[in-house]
């Protein structure tokens, strides 16, 4: 077991981004694809940098494979693409394919967080201060895709995660094309205008509801707009993405934070995080989004860095009640 895949993996560090991640091998360079290699300037934990992409398990979208490799499958603006990521040494390693191949390669160093800047953080509380000690090479990436992030982020509104990860995984595996080279069995995510045009039958198949397929569908329809909330700042970012109805801060931060690797896109209205936070710092389990960004005031600038921190420490209140129950609406 490597670094990488050493620490304990629960709900509450996957969704601070821990993804285990074998000891990488050495693997031949395929014939056809584009490569590059790129030395990161620091400490890169590959699991907890991009985990945060990662849909659930069976993502089709995702895989990490036995010998260390991470690929992600892209609908990138050259067209479809894949991406091997490895680690050789302290060397990162990456294979593409496809039509957005270049364009994946191009984006490596912002994936892998070479744009994340934390400087100005310093942890204040024991626990965040544990965190950061124990996990040097997060970094938080940019994948510059924003639709990528934003339509799974609706799927998530108001459901539980096995929920959500169930239509993902269906609706990409059926209206996503098969992935770009040797990545057997992954899809790239739909491309917009196949988005905007899944029949009401299917979304419903997927267990969505009309709310959320309808803010989808919308989203997908001016996706342009959409797509240009990557190069503005998280401010500007977070009005453009909820100028389309349906989308509010909590899908916004959740989209921004992998987009654009906003360190300060906070997630309010989540049902847990609060909680999770205000246990965390204090002790107090029945926090409210007003408690949590008050204890979250001395990171402003970082605010996402140290829920990251929070999550990934699995520091979580005891649980009280049963989790709450999946409401399948396919047999309505």
């Amino acid at each position: 077991m490597s670094v990488e895949s050493a620490d304990r993996l629960t709900r509450t560090t996957v969704r601070g981004g821990r993804t285990a991640v074998p000891a990488s091998r050495p693997r031949p360079v395929t014939a056809g694809s584009r490569t590059r290699r790129w030395t990161p300037p620091g400490p890169l934990h590959l699991g907890v940098t991009l985990g945060p992409l990662r849909r659930g398990p069976g993502d089709p979208t995702f895989r990490v494979t036995p010998d260390g490799s991470v690929w992600r499958a892209s609908c990138t603006p050259a067209g479809p693409g894949t991406l091997r990521i490895a680690r050789s040494g302290e060397t990162i390693e990456a294979e593409a394919w496809g039509p957005g191949a270049d364009w994946l390669l191009d984006g490596l160093p912002a994936l892998l967080g070479a744009e994340d800047d934390p400087e100005g953080f310093t942890p204040r509380h024991r626990i965040v201060h544990e965190a950061h000690r124990r996990n040097p090479g997060l970094r938080l990436g940019r994948t510059g895709l924003v639709l990528e992030s934003l339509i799974p982020s609706i799927l998530e509104q108001k459901v539980t995660a096995d929920e959500a990860y169930r239509a993902w995984r269906l609706l990409v595996r059926q209206y996503g094309p098969p992935a770009p080279g040797p990545a057997d069995r992954m899809h790239t995510p739909p491309d917009p205008r196949t988005w905007a045009r899944i029949p009401s039958w299917d979304w419903h198949k997927a267990g969505v509801d009309g709310k959320r397929s309808a803010a989808i569908v919308r989203a997908a329809k001016v996706f342009h707009r959409m797509e240009e909330a990557a190069t503005m700042d998280a401010e500007r970012a977070a009005r453009r993405l909820c100028a389309v109805d349906g989308i509010g801060p909590w899908t916004a931060a959740e989209t921004l934070q992998r987009s654009n690797g906003a360190p300060d896109a906070v997630t309010v209205g989540d049902l847990h995080l609060p909680k999770i936070i205000g246990y965390a710092l204090t002790g107090v389990r029945d926090t409210d989004d007003a408690k949590m960004l008050d204890l979250l005031t001395p990171y402003e600038g970082h605010r996402h860095r140290a829920t990251r921190l929070i999550l990934l420490s699995g520091h979580t209140p005891p649980r009280r009640a049963p989790r709450l129950s999946v409401n399948d609406i396919r047999g309505l």
